[in-house]
């Protein structure tokens, strides 16, 4: 039965991308409360991409703080479970903060060194920033920067304007 469950949350998240993506559908109040509603579903299932994209909604839009908290939990749980947007996500959570998760850039940095060394480039943009110019409680060092700034794939020019947003987060 735990294949039929899990066939069953693939569905439904593809379901759910799919009238989140689509922009022929209304985006009428309950269209929209059916997608987020089985997001949540698949997210509670455990399924790594839900967990993420769902995450990141709550913690983003989220109204309340404990709704703002449960999504910085999906997002951690998927951070760990190796997905590289969570785990650029997660550094923005430490590096922020919120009502379970207080500031810690301890824990910012080493998240965005997760995913930066999985390729994500706003990761790598981040830590190259932030060694550069001495933020998250790192001290300047231009040799670090330099490294980031290379996984990044950024040419070094001194500034950050071009790293662009290639991915969701």
């Amino acid at each position: 039965m735990q294949q039929a469950s899990s066939l069953k949350t693939r569905l439904e998240y593809h379901l759910a991308q799919q009238l989140f993506q689509t922009r022929w559908l209304p985006r009428s109040p309950r269209t929209q409360k059916l997608t987020m509603r089985l997001f949540q579903r698949c997210a509670d299932a455990g399924h790594p991409a839900a967990l993420s994209l769902y995450g990141h909604m709550l913690y983003h839009r989220a109204r309340a703080p404990q709704d703002k908290a449960r999504g910085a939990r999906y997002v951690l749980q998927a951070a760990h479970g190796g997905d590289i947007r969570a785990q650029y996500q997660a550094g923005q959570i430490h590096e922020h903060g919120c009502a379970l998760y207080p500031r810690r850039f301890d824990h910012a940095v080493t998240w965005y060194a997760r995913a930066g060394e999985a390729g994500h480039t706003m990761a790598a943009a981040r830590l190259e920033q932030a060694y550069r110019h001495g933020e998250l409680a790192l001290p300047v060092d231009m040799e670090r920067a330099d490294y980031w700034a290379h996984l990044a794939g950024m040419q070094h020019n001194g500034s950050l304007d071009n790293a662009g947003d290639q991915q969701r987060h």
